[in-house]
């Protein structure tokens, strides 16, 4: 398999208006390294705090699963279009479970929740509800939390450097089919889940 590595990294180009406030959704590629800081990359923004924090600092989206959308919806998905900062190329960003990191560069990123897209994302693609079809897919994303601050820049190697041992991935939290026992394993893997993710979890298991 080829390396992973960084294929762009995105910031936002400028605010667009969005369904109830301006969204900083529109990112574009930049050139150079690109500093990353405990909330996010230099030169990016989010305009509402719930888009934003240690947990949602670094937004991570593959190459193939643009791929994957570029032949469902009949058209190209450049880098940025989904508000990714990072655009990937060989990471396997949908399968990766929670709690898994990632070397990109200098900076060391944790997977800590999944995209939960709000309608802004069906403006900006210009599709009725595309939000929702964009979580069902499972193919949405992930939101890092950094570790380790650094510098990322275009052509960066990615490393996957821990992998922990529960099968709850990004594709089956976004899209609803983890178990209740998916959900148990993951309580039970200790690691120090973001507070969503740790109340998901328990109500599911209550449930069981």
């Amino acid at each position: 398999m080829p390396a992973a590595t960084v294929r762009t990294v995105n910031v936002v180009q400028h605010l667009i208006e969005g369904f109830h406030r301006q969204s900083a959704i529109d990112k574009r590629p930049v050139d150079g390294a690109v500093e990353v800081g405990e909330l996010g990359l230099a030169g990016d923004q989010q305009i509402y705090s719930a888009h934003g924090g240690p947990d949602r600092a670094v937004y991570v989206y593959a190459d193939e699963d643009a791929t994957w959308w570029a032949d469902e919806l009949g058209r190209e998905i450049p880098p940025g279009l989904f508000g990714e900062n990072l655009r990937t190329t060989g990471l396997e960003v949908s399968q990766a479970r929670l709690g898994e990191q990632w070397r990109v560069g200098e900076v060391l990123l944790e997977v800590r929740r999944v995209r939960t897209p709000c309608d802004n994302l069906a403006l900006h693609m210009g599709i009725d509800d595309f939000h929702l079809r964009f979580s069902a897919s499972g193919r949405v994303g992930a939101m890092c939390r950094v570790l380790e601050a650094g510098a990322v820049t275009a052509g960066d190697p990615v490393a996957v450097e821990v992998r922990p041992n529960h099968p709850v991935t990004i594709s089956s939290l976004a899209s609803g089919s983890v178990t209740a026992a998916d959900m148990q394993a993951l309580l039970d893997s200790g690691l120090p889940l973001s507070p969503p993710v740790r109340a998901l979890a328990t109500r599911a298991v209550a449930k069981r």
